[in-house]
């Protein structure tokens, strides 16, 4: 068995880019964050906390942190935590200075505007040199920095590749499992995070939970309609980075995306929750999705509705009552 990965730098001082440097200390690695904002940067070599992002947590293992992408440069694994839309940007920049063969684990959950591309494909374009990886599942930046049990999917291409990331990262509380499945692992994390919008506006608009439970159900299928057209293995849609993640994110207010559906459902400011809140994933991809759903011939009328609503083009009223006047068919459809 190939010994582990051992200087594991993370990118992105944000809530999971710490939680994940804190995941790789706790399995031994040698590991370092880079963030763009210096008080983040001082706080954690100074009290090992982020109280910015992750507050009244203490970060234990300690690990180091700087400004200086010159730091991460002799890293043998680097996991990219920043939003997908500023991945591209951020690839381009790790490019010149890690060393060719490093793996680079995307933790975005999303797919490009421009061009529709899943993280993996971005990072394969832009830097051909570093081989692509994806980490995805249901996990809580709170709960993970906080030492909770949590369990998430590791893929990559090569599987070997994606085994020995997620040796990389194992711990007593944190359980990776490898898939060579990065499509999946990447069309389930992104979907969800729109469906988790579509519930939120359930719970905010007090539609009950029968209509919650109906919406994951429904959700879910065109989660896996639309990951079918890409190529994705229905076990991985059925797995931790699928179903399991749809679950959690549609469920908890600990979800930026369900979070911010419920202040939309109770009749907030569209334009003013997404430029005022914590970033929700889902309000970037919601039109993305729909784009290439199309492209496909996919049906997919949830996602649809979350991306009209968002966009200004139907109020929530005429998108429930769309969603509920759809013809009547055979489930499993």
């Amino acid at each position: 068995m190939t010994q582990p990965f051992d200087k594991v730098a993370v990118i992105g001082g944000g809530a999971w880019g710490t939680a994940l440097a804190v995941v790789a200390a706790r399995a031994g690695r040698r590991a370092i964050l880079w963030a763009r904002d210096a008080e983040t940067v001082a706080a954690l070599n100074e009290t090992a906390r982020n109280p910015r992002y992750l507050p009244g947590i203490r970060l234990e293992p300690a690990f180091a942190a700087s400004t200086d992408l010159a730091a991460v440069a002799d890293a043998d694994l680097v996991l990219l935590v920043v939003p997908a839309q500023a991945t591209r940007a951020m690839v381009a920049e790790l490019a010149t200075r890690l060393r060719p063969g490093t793996p680079v684990v995307s933790a975005a959950k999303g797919f490009e505007r421009g061009t529709l591309d899943l993280m993996t494909e971005v990072i394969a374009e832009v830097a051909p040199g570093l081989p692509p990886a994806v980490l995805s599942g249901p996990s809580f930046a709170t709960d993970v920095a906080a030492g909770l049990p949590t369990a998430v999917t590791v893929a990559a291409a090569d599987i070997a590749l994606a085994e020995k990331i997620a040796r990389s990262l194992s711990s007593s509380t944190f359980r990776p499992y490898a898939s060579d499945d990065p499509t999946g692992v990447q069309v389930g994390g992104a979907l969800k995070n729109v469906l988790a919008i579509a519930c939120g506006i359930v719970v905010g608009r007090g539609l009950g939970a029968s209509a919650q439970a109906a919406l994951v159900a429904r959700g879910f299928a065109e989660l896996s309609r639309l990951g079918a057209a890409l190529g994705a293995k229905p076990d991985t849609l059925m797995g931790l980075s699928g179903l399991g993640d749809l679950v959690l994110t549609a469920s908890s207010r600990q979800s930026r995306n369900f979070s911010l559906g419920i202040a939309i459902g109770e009749g907030g400011s569209i334009p003013d929750l997404i430029a005022g809140g914590k970033l929700a994933e889902g309000a970037a991809t919601a039109d993305v999705a729909v784009r290439l759903a199309r492209t496909h011939g996919v049906d997919v009328p949830i996602s649809e509705a979350v991306a009209d609503v968002l966009a200004g083009r139907a109020s929530l009223r005429d998108a429930i009552d769309r969603l509920m006047s759809r013809p009547l068919k055979r489930e499993g459809r």
